[in-house]
């Protein structure tokens, strides 16, 4: 049985066969690790006596954004990260300068600390990331973990993070704009209420959509809602909702985009998986990635991965998946042309591909523990929901 919050998110099968078990994740903050892999070649490189600052990040009930703000604020220092890691796990990852200014060898907050590695001359950049290496611990287990192999094939889709777990909306806001329906997008933003969030926040959205008082409900409004006391700023001297999404940064635009087209592709995976397509090996015609992820065709190399189509304006509509993302743009009453977004160039999107399966390495299962490597843009969410398969993903830690 999919979960229906899988379904929601565009996943609707799973790949291997085992039976599903009880277990939660992130019960506590050491339960959960993740640490960047950097190339040997990138940390051969931190020897420079000047240049670009480079430090390692260790952090614990807090994310990413957090620290570097409050570091930031302490001691005057801005770090750039290559990734984000939340705050409900244990994190190390890369942090840099990008002005070659002077710093301190350490940095240290309540739950984190920075220690300088080494300079290097050029910002160090999501190129030099190979991925990230997970250490879960699986708590509550009613069975024994199953016994995966590690050689099984695991298709790639987009974990719930990319849509917002509690709040699964942000490829619902992402098609509204796609659609240009900007008062749509604003109302998923502000009004929309999700069984899986918390009460309180539910009972704040919907006096937000009784639009009684404006200020009044800003000021009830948590930091965590910061997006949404922005908006409300904003319509309350502006209503037009055009403005309204315009006033969102730009970032965050971007990613609402990025979020549709991740459900596209999580959609376009389960359907051809439903439809028995060869999933796990790329066959003549197919765009692969090389050993390099440099794109290019099928050569019968046995090193290439099969790439899925990432829908956008520039959609290039010669694979054998064609008929699947067709039906499903179908569904979705929209063509790839749309995601060139007239009112907001800057967000619209080209499209490209991705991965069709999870490239995962060192796989171990340590007792209640599972130890593996994913590839940069994988989700360990992803890995674990095909090992647990869980009736309730958010219940269990997810």
């Amino acid at each position: 049985m999919i979960p229906q919050i899988d379904k929601e998110i565009g996943i609707s099968v799973y790949t291997t066969k085992s039976t599903p078990i009880s277990g939660k994740i992130k019960k506590n903050e050491n339960d959960f690790l993740v640490r960047e892999v950097l190339s040997e070649k990138a940390i051969d490189s931190f020897d420079n006596l000047d240049g670009h600052a480079v430090y390692l990040l260790k952090k614990s009930g807090i994310d990413t954004n957090h620290a570097l703000i409050d570091i930031e604020k302490r001691y005057g220092l801005i770090l750039k990260s290559l990734g984000l890691k939340d705050a409900n796990a244990k994190t190390e990852q890369y942090v840099y300068t990008y002005k070659k200014i002077n710093s301190l060898e350490e940095y240290n907050g309540k739950k984190y600390s920075a220690q300088r590695l080494g300079f290097v001359k050029k910002p160090i950049s999501k190129k030099d990331m190979l991925g990230n290496y997970f250490e879960i611990r699986v708590s509550d287990l009613n069975d024994p973990l199953p016994s995966f192999l590690g050689t099984e094939n695991i298709l790639n889709f987009f974990g719930y993070q990319r849509f917002g777990s509690k709040r699964p909306i942000t490829h619902l806001v992402g098609k509204s704009i796609v659609k240009g329906d900007y008062e749509e997008a604003l109302e998923y933003i502000l009004s929309f209420s999700s069984k899986y969030d918390s009460e309180k926040n539910n009972e704040i959205r919907k006096l937000i959509s009784e639009r009684k008082s404006e200020s009044e409900v800003i000021e009830l409004l948590p930091f965590s809602m910061d997006i949404e006391r922005n908006l409300l700023k904003q319509l309350s001297s502006d209503s037009d909702p055009k403005n309204a999404i315009r006033s969102i940064p730009l970032a965050l635009r971007r990613f609402y985009i990025q979020a549709y087209q991740s459900f596209l592709f999580n959609k376009t995976l389960s359907l051809a998986h439903e439809f028995e397509e060869e999933l796990s090996l790329p066959t003549i015609d197919d765009v692969c990635f090389d050993k390099n992820s440099i794109l290019g065709k099928f050569e019968n190399d046995p090193k290439q991965k099969l790439a899925i189509p990432l829908v956008g304006h520039s959609y290039y509509k010669k694979s054998r998946f064609d008929y699947y993302i067709k039906k499903i743009l179908d569904e979705e009453l929209l063509t790839p042309k749309d995601f060139f977004i007239k009112d907001f160039q800057e967000i619209s999107v080209e499209g490209g591909f991705r991965n069709a399966s999870l490239n995962y390495l060192n796989f171990k299962i340590d007792g209640n523990t599972i130890k593996f490597q994913l590839s940069r843009g994988s989700y360990a969410t992803i890995m674990l929901r095909e090992i647990l398969k869980p009736s309730n993903p958010l219940d269990c830690g997810f």
